[in-house]
């Protein structure tokens, strides 16, 4: 019998090439008063809504010797209600597809859409797990051009898909670490690109939608069967741990990712969970109002200390400029060491710190405020 000894490296796996010396997605969480790195809503779910979820999932577990509905009609209705209402566009139950956090939204897109031989491309820095999940599906990942400014050069991206032709492409707005929202104009760009080249999925990636200054985009899959838009319960709704994705489309989309998807993939406890906070959801958006607020003193205040600070639509922002990577990561852990937690998300000479309540947003702000000193002493 073969001993396990510990000392196995992944790469000493027979694993596929194409993840030899790739690592895993996720942000270190380290015990600090103050954790401003991930992009979660920082107000917790309000009690009536936590024993509302307390009595759907009562509910749910008298049956759970039972499937749960595998096509999740009452939760899609829900959501096509929400989207209809908050994003000024009306969709139907069967223009909606849920699963287990917007990730597996994106997987099953790529299953379908991708794979083998197969392209996507996307326009970075944006969401590192488009990549991610493209290498899994054994979907060949193309990295897109952006300004200097974050916004997606329009002309290079279009050149850039008229030569690769993609088989999907990916548009964040706004746009994770940058924050930067992507207007319908390029939107709609970069779909006709896509079109001409071959006829392309566009996924249009709005997991902070509802944090935007400009409306969603969600009216222009109308007539558009190759474009889907992508959410998630994760942000808006303070639901992180509830995983609960789901995406807009021409119904055609959402009969084809059932292709893919494992049975069963959303449990009844989830599907309760995610009902209940949709009837709060008047509630949960006046957190995001007050997050909105937050979000906006942020990027004052940190120009008025003297940050360089990227336009954000999102619960977030980026700020710098420090001296590249080195120099981006060393001011990470001066913030650090005031017992604030910020991203250092790869952009060389930038940071991300997500928008938190109004004592965390001061604590970090006497941190940079401290850092900025220290720089000019």
């Amino acid at each position: 019998m073969t001993r396990t000894t510990g000392n196995t490296r992944i790469d000493d796996l027979p694993i596929r090439d194409e993840l030899r010396g790739k690592s895993p997605y996720g942000a270190p969480q380290l015990d600090v008063p103050v954790r401003l790195n991930t992009n979660e809503n920082p107000y917790p779910l309000p009690e009536a809504l936590v024993e509302r979820i307390a009595e759907r999932v009562r509910d749910a577990a008298r049956e759970l010797n039972r499937y749960p509905d595998r096509d999740a009609v009452e939760l899609r209705t829900e959501l096509a209600r929400y989207l209809t209402r908050t994003a000024g566009y009306q969709v139907a139950m069967a223009n909606v597809w849920a699963a287990n956090g917007s990730n597996e939204v994106i997987q099953q897109l790529l299953q379908t859409f991708g794979g083998p031989g197969r392209t996507a491309i996307g326009f970075e820095p944006s969401y590192s797990m488009h990549g991610l999940i493209a290498r899994g599906t054994g979907t060949g990942w193309i990295s897109g051009p952006r300004h200097e400014d974050f916004t997606i050069d329009v002309a290079a991206a279009e050149k850039a898909v008229a030569e690769h032709r993609p088989d999907v492409v990916f548009i964040t707005s706004p746009n994770n670490p940058t924050g930067t929202a992507v207007g319908a104009d390029t939107v709609l760009a970069l779909y006709e690109a896509a079109q001409a080249a071959r006829p392309s999925l566009v996924v249009v990636d709005e997991a902070y939608g509802e944090f935007s200054h400009h409306p969603s985009l969600l009216p222009l899959i109308e007539g558009r069967p190759n474009m889907v838009l992508s959410r998630t319960m994760s942000k808006a709704f303070g639901a992180a741990g509830l995983r609960l994705g789901y995406l807009a489309a021409d119904p055609a989309v959402v009969d084809a990712v059932q292709l893919v998807r494992l049975p069963y993939h959303l449990s009844s406890v989830t599907q309760a969970t995610a009902l209940a906070a949709l009837e709060h959801t008047d509630t949960l958006l006046g957190y995001v109002e007050q997050l909105k607020t937050e979000r906006d003193r942020l990027v004052t205040e940190l120009r008025a200390i003297g940050y360089e600070v990227t336009d954000s639509d999102a619960n977030f922002v980026q700020f710098g400029r420090f001296d590249g990577a080195t120099g981006s990561h060393e001011a990470w852990q001066r913030i650090l060491g005031q017992g604030v937690l910020v991203r250092d998300n790869g952009v060389p000479g930038w940071l991300r710190v997500t928008a938190g309540t109004p004592e965390e947003n001061d604590a970090f702000l006497d941190a940079v405020r401290e850092l900025k000193k220290e720089q000019s002493s």
